[in-house]
């Protein structure tokens, strides 16, 4: 497949509809220029999303919630529950044109990942297996690795979700830097089993890494896979005004609890 020419993209925190807004903006501005964007960031406060068909309504606990001091957004990708306060997130937008089908553009934003992650000691790997991914049950994002997401030593490190619409993608990910997912299950109605202690970057690096540290690894991955030309992405002008309109959005009920 051609190269294609990407962006790179290192955001301050920001609030989970800011997060989500700006991703949502970054895929229509992939959509109308045809190019790629790596952006990696984290959250203003702790905060848990919910997959776009992920059945929250009446299963999640408000008042704990609120009492452990969360926020709660709904993401624009699919997949289960993710608790994102230590941890790092990514997001990829790109033209679908240019992406291949889900399988290619799955093998080609995580040979990125890995690379990133290798050259900051990470040895992580893909996990094989299952094909399909689970079902959107009550167990969170980091309970089990599905086939092609990222393990290390047989345990889960990152999770990933990609939504397609209109000649467009998003791809989210989250990787582990410390494991605070079990509290998720404190959250829910109903009691669920504990989960598997997923891995994270302590205890494959013994430190915490800084997330520029992080964010160089990425950019140095795209820059020797993808584009040896990348370049930073600036979010200014209709791109920047697009990414506050859809703010609404990710604040609103009535799409937080669709279901």
């Amino acid at each position: 497949m051609p190269r294609s020419n990407w962006r790179f993209l290192l955001s301050p925190p920001a609030t989970g509809a800011e997060n989500m807004a700006l991703d949502e903006a970054l895929m229509a501005h992939a959509r109308s220029t045809g190019g790629w964007t790596l952006r990696v960031y984290e959250w203003s406060a702790p905060t848990i999303s919910f997959g776009r068909n992920q059945t929250a309504r009446g299963r999640y606990d408000l008042e704990r919630i609120g009492s452990k001091g969360l926020a709660v957004v709904r993401r624009p990708t699919g997949g289960r529950a993710i608790l994102h306060d230590r941890e790092i997130t990514y997001s990829v937008t790109a033209p679908v044109e240019s992406a291949g089908d889900l399988r290619e553009s799955y093998d080609r934003i995580n040979g990125i990942v890995l690379e990133g992650l290798r050259s900051l000691g990470v040895h992580a790997s893909l996990a094989e297996g299952k094909t399909r991914a689970p079902s959107l049950g009550m167990a969170p994002c980091f309970n089990e690795p599905s086939a092609g997401e990222l393990i290390l030593g047989g345990r889960k490190l990152a999770g990933s979700a990609q939504w397609r619409a209109d000649g467009a993608l998003l791809q989210h990910g989250s990787i582990l830097i410390e494991d605070d997912q079990s509290v998720l299950a404190e959250l829910v109605t109903v009691p669920q089993p504990q989960i598997p202690k997923p891995a994270t970057l302590v205890d494959a690096l013994g430190i915490r890494p800084a997330m520029a540290d992080v964010a160089d690894a990425f950019a140095m991955a795209v820059r020797t896979l993808e584009d040896p030309s990348v370049t930073e992405l600036k979010i200014e002008g209709e791109l920047r005004a697009h990414a506050d309109r859809l703010v609404v959005r990710y604040l609103d009920d009535d799409w937080t609890w669709r279901r």
